[in-house]
């Protein structure tokens, strides 16, 4: 079994078994846990830049910067603003083992990608910017940091805790309305009523927010992953509010389907060209808000759901067309 350690071949992973089943009816795999601060030897540098760079993205590549130069995010988010704890929270979208899958091909962009080319993707969707060198010391950094949290596990193995957990499908369309209300109760305390969040400091300071705007034109833009329903409404479920256990939600499963639908129908910066992704449209995510599309099927439906008959008819299409 090959085991992709890089830089880090001599740094223990920490790891706990769950006596417990999780809810999802399998039992919990061991979740290994990394100490940047622990890396020895030279790489140790590098490491915690990526951290930072993960952790404070605004204040080193930020929009708010000093130096124009460095200004390659587009907003004031940080990565860990969708990729909780440092990228190290199971279920929340983690960067735990991320590197080990990597090169890997991605439909977006209907073809074989390396793990820099991912995080252009990032920054120029979630992060609403610019692509950083690939040579450069922050894409190094931010590599590291990923491989890091990669050390000791198997090449290609997709441990459990990745992504999101599934999440069941409504056989309605979600509601907005009523996600706005589930919304005002349930989050506007933390990302406001009007979901522009809360600041760390004024605008100008590249200090970054407590809780992350939702919404605007310090959000991400309507190109990014957590642009589609499917996969918001899973990550909000599973993670919110602040401080929820994947595997005890607070939120019922309609709740999260609306509220989603009420966060991702409310303005936010355009990506141009979004025609473009999936040049093979059999390979397109149902939930992706965008046109063009294939099937019957209305742009409302694609937005909304509910998503099982569109899967359905993209599980049904000819083989050829995949």
């Amino acid at each position: 079994m090959r085991i992709r350690t890089g830089l880090f071949v001599s740094l223990a992973v920490v790891a706990a078994l769950s006596a417990a089943a999780t809810a999802f009816g399998q039992a919990a795999e061991p979740w290994p846990q990394f100490d940047p601060d622990k890396v020895a030897g030279p790489a140790k540098e590098t490491v915690l830049y990526g951290r930072k760079l993960f952790t404070e993205t605004y204040s080193v590549i930020g929009p708010e910067v000093k130096d124009a130069s460095m200004r390659y995010s587009g907003n004031n988010l940080s990565c860990q603003s969708c990729h909780l704890q440092a990228g190290t929270q199971k279920f929340a979208i983690p960067m735990v083992g991320v590197y080990s899958t990597f090169p890997v091909f991605i439909g977006r962009e209907n073809e074989v990608r390396t793990i820099e080319e991912r995080i252009e993707g990032c920054m120029e969707r979630s992060m609403n910017g610019r692509v950083l060198p690939i040579g450069g010391k922050e894409m190094k950094a931010l590599v590291t940091y990923i491989q890091f949290l990669s050390t000791g596990i198997p090449v290609n193995k997709v441990i459990e805790g990745r992504g999101s957990p599934n999440l069941p499908l409504l056989t309605r369309a979600a509601d907005p309305k009523r996600g706005e209300a589930v919304y005002m109760d349930k989050c506007s305390f933390c990302h406001q009523e009007n979901g522009q969040g809360q600041r760390k400091g004024a605008p100008g300071e590249a200090a970054g927010y407590v809780y992350p705007p939702l919404w605007g034109a310090d959000s991400f833009n309507d190109g990014a992953g957590m642009h589609r329903l499917i996969a918001s409404a899973s990550f909000i479920r599973a993670n919110m509010p602040f401080g929820t256990h994947y595997d005890k939600p607070e939120l019922s499963v309609e709740d999260a389907w609306d509220v989603a639908a009420y966060i991702n129908s409310q303005p936010r910066p355009h990506r141009d060209h979004l025609d473009a992704d999936y040049p093979d449209r059999s390979r397109k995510p149902v939930d992706a808000p965008f046109p063009p599309y294939t099937d019957k099927f209305s742009p409302e439906q694609h937005q909304f759901g509910p998503f099982q008959p569109l899967l359905d008819a993209q599980k049904a299409a000819p083989q050829a067309a995949r």
